[in-house]
């Protein structure tokens, strides 16, 4: 499991990767390091337990099936909560249809992005959402 990579002091922005995917943490943290610090979770549980100690991402990068706490239920409580539900989302999801997992979704997020992603696209759209 990478460590988390806390803030650098430079300025970057802070993206919070939750997903117990070790491969698709792997390569996000590899894609992503260069230009935004990370904070790395294995599950909703930590996440929402890191953030309540005061932490504030600009971005979360979420899987949409964890263990614990899934991605549903972690959105769920960011999106009630009156101090995180403004901070933009994105959803990961292996899911074969993206349309109906879609319309089961209870809360707003910014993008669902299906498992394998191009990483190319990922980039363009977290730039986008944190300008």
């Amino acid at each position: 499991m990478p460590s988390p990579i806390f803030r650098t002091g430079k300025n970057k922005k802070l993206i919070l990767l939750v997903d117990d995917e070790i491969t698709v943490l792997k390569l996000l943290e590899f894609i992503l390091k260069k230009d935004y610090d990370l904070v790395i979770h294995n599950n909703g549980l930590e996440a929402i337990s890191w953030m309540d100690e005061g932490h504030l991402p600009d971005l979360i990068i979420s899987d949409l099936e964890m263990p614990y706490v899934d991605g549903l239920d972690f959105v769920r409580s960011l999106k009630t909560s009156g101090y995180y539900r403004d901070i933009p989302i994105i959803l990961l999801s292996a899911a074969y249809s993206l349309d109906d997992l879609v319309q089961k979704l209870p809360y707003n997020f910014d993008l669902l992005v299906p498992k394998p992603f191009n990483p190319s696209k990922l980039k363009e759209t977290i730039k986008k959402l944190l300008s």
